[in-house]
């Protein structure tokens, strides 16, 4: 055994010189064994679950999502708003059948839009993917995206006119229809029937068709003269509609002063009851020259009333067998409702219109004034000519 004062000591309880004191209580001091220390720490296991983990990150990432997509929204909305890059006015020309992409890249590279993404992203977003309308179109300077997108939504397109004249024959409205530059398209194999245009302004967009162009002029004057036809007087010796646009279209080329064509009309109403030929010079010409019409520069000649065609009407009786010009609603309204006189003759008065007779006596004398003025004007116009030669030559 040990005689070392120190040993009980040791032996009898821990050596708390090394350790650090913790506070206890009485009742823990007087308990034998290790101080009791704090409980140890520990995760939790929801904390350590990698579950929670991911989840925690997909709500992370689907709000970084949300905040980026928020962002973009803001930015495509503020560009498709603001003004556009055009400096001036500009015509573009959407072809049929073109599809969202392609009008998109089109426009960027007219300079009409800045960013054809961003264009085509507003045009589906406000449901228009499909509505953008065909045609040739006008945008302002400064126009935005949305402008641009209204446009074309609306069929706003510009419209280009192309005017047929009462009197023209079919033959010269075909022409002018041919040489338009803003249609496209063939002519068709097969025209109309002479008169049966409608002579009246017809605006179209670029790309419309020739074809659909005289398609839409048939139409009308077909409704137009079917409409008056239905509302003409019963009593006129006319048997079909094709007499009725026949003497129309006569009526047409004898006048062209609004208030004298219901009286024409009646002259010729009148003289196709008594059995009296129409002897109207404008048939002769078609008799002639057909559709193309006769030269300005060429006269009629007396050798020419004499000549016999199917559209003579000093030679034939009754009506020719056909239209000789277009005739327009105000000559087939004159027609479909004459005026009621006694008149039988007219010619020319030398201002425009025409002098009315109801016997032959006064139309000689009428015819005698015309030869008159006639004579007059041809001496007054060698008499300038004579002296513009002068003046010429000095």
């Amino acid at each position: 055994m040990s005689t070392d004062p120190e040993f009980g000591r040791r032996q009898a309880g821990p050596d708390y010189s090394r350790e650090p004191l913790i506070p206890q209580s009485p009742s823990q001091a007087l308990r034998a064994g290790p101080p009791v220390g704090p409980p140890p720490r520990r995760r939790a296991r929801a904390a350590r679950s990698q579950v929670v983990v991911f989840f925690n990150f997909l709500l992370t990432l689907t709000v970084f999502c949300m905040v980026a997509l928020g962002g973009a929204i803001y930015y495509g909305k503020t560009r498709f708003e603001e003004s556009g890059p055009l400096q001036s006015s500009v015509t573009h020309a959407v072809r049929p059948g073109s599809g969202i992409a392609q009008i998109a890249a089109s426009l960027e590279s007219r300079n009409i839009i800045s960013n054809a993404r961003i264009f085509e992203a507003g045009v589906r977003i406000n449901g228009h993917e499909s509505s953008l309308k065909a045609g040739e179109y006008e945008f302002k300077a400064g126009a935005s995206m949305k402008d641009v997108m209204d446009i074309l939504v609306s069929g706003r397109a510009i419209l280009h006119p192309i005017t047929v004249v009462e009197g023209m024959t079919v033959i010269q409205a075909l022409k002018r229809i041919e040489n338009d530059a803003v249609l496209t398209g063939e002519m068709p194999a097969e025209i109309p029937a002479e008169g049966m245009l409608v002579a009246d302004t017809q605006k179209f967009s670029r790309g419309t068709t020739r074809a659909e162009i005289i398609r839409t002029m048939e139409a009308q004057q077909q409704a137009i003269v079917e409409e008056v036809w239905a509302n003409r007087r019963k009593d006129l010796p006319l048997n079909d509609i094709n007499e009725f646009v026949t003497l129309a279209s006569i009526v047409e080329k004898e006048t062209g002063v609004a208030n004298e064509r219901s009286r024409v009309a009646g002259v010729f109403i009148n003289r196709l009851r008594r059995g009296m030929r129409l002897q109207s010079d404008p048939t002769i010409i078609y008799g002639l020259f057909g559709g193309e019409g006769k030269p300005s520069d060429r006269p009629i000649y007396r050798s020419d009333i004499d000549k016999t065609t199917p559209y003579n009407t000093y030679r034939i009786d009754g009506l020719p067998p056909g239209p000789i010009a277009i005739p327009g609603r105000a000559a087939l309204e004159a027609v479909a409702n004459p005026s009621v006189t006694d008149d039988l003759f007219f010619v020319a008065d030398g201002t425009g219109g025409h002098v009315f007779a109801k016997t032959l006596a006064e139309h000689n004398e009428n015819v005698r004034v015309w030869r008159e003025i006639e004579r007059k004007r041809a001496n007054e116009a060698e008499a300038a000519a004579g002296e513009a030669s002068e003046t010429n030559g000095n």
